[in-house]
């Protein structure tokens, strides 16, 4: 098993920057992928970056030069620097890992954190 702690969110107003932290404990010397997603108000929750151990990341199209993740595989924390926030980035936040597990991959959860762009 592996915990996320996530720290970081808030109130920001449109145009602010805000720091996502997530801290890993448990089970955590096999995990491959870190990441980040977010859940807004009635929508699924979907992908906003991922880094993966070969030191490659991906971005959400919406996200792209405005957001910066970064992992450390060694203490196995993720950040994620959120700058230049838009109104629509209001939502939970949620770190996320995957490491593999013989055939399969097992997927862990935080609990979410809260980010409100609003002014």
């Amino acid at each position: 098993q592996v915990q996320l702690v996530e720290s970081g969110g808030g109130l920001v107003q449109p145009g602010g920057s805000l720091r996502l932290s997530c801290a890993a404990s448990g089970r955590i010397s096999s995990i491959s992928t870190m990441a980040w997603y977010r859940q807004a108000p009635g929508k699924e929750r979907e992908p906003v970056a991922i880094v993966t151990s070969g030191g490659n990341t991906n971005y959400a199209d919406s996200v792209k030069g405005r957001f910066t993740i970064s992992g450390d595989f060694a203490k196995y924390t993720v950040h994620l620097q959120m700058n230049s926030l838009k109104r629509e980035g209001t939502a939970v936040y949620y770190c996320y890992t995957r490491r593999p597990s013989g055939s399969a991959c097992l997927s862990s959860w935080g609990q979410g954190t809260q980010v409100t762009v609003s002014s």
